[in-house]
């Protein structure tokens, strides 16, 4: 013999839908409608920006002056393109210009023998 189940009819529901919809039939609540990748609107609740989770997000991004310098701290991974990083690159390549030009002259001077005191080339 099979146990008879109470049938009850759907009762709505209270309270706030995720993402802060309007609480009742979620049915009703206002699409997310971008255009997804297959061209169709996206069938998604909006959240209070107009957009779903997944096509909106939460984040706009840092607004303060102390957000935003956190935000460039955490984004710099290496320093590579830093200005003192690019300062000391430069030197350096002026440091090894400067030593190519002075290791030619002084090539040219042992060449030419001027890098030797007179004195010295009697002895």
């Amino acid at each position: 013999m099979k146990a008879e189940t109470e049938v009850r009819p759907h009762v709505p529901r209270r309270g706030w839908l995720k993402n802060g919809s309007p609480p009742g039939d979620f049915n009703k609540a206002p699409r997310c409608g971008a255009k997804t990748r297959k061209g169709a609107p996206c069938p998604q609740p909006a959240m209070s920006n107009g957009r779903c989770r997944f096509h909106g997000g939460k984040s706009t991004g840092p607004r303060t002056p102390e957000g935003l310098e956190c935000m460039r701290r955490s984004k710099t991974k290496h320093g590579y393109y830093s200005a003192e990083a690019r300062a000391l690159r430069r030197h350096t390549r002026e440091l090894m210009a400067w030593s190519r030009d002075w290791l030619s002259r002084m090539k040219k001077m042992i060449k030419e023998g001027s890098w030797v005191n007179k004195s010295t080339r009697e002895l």
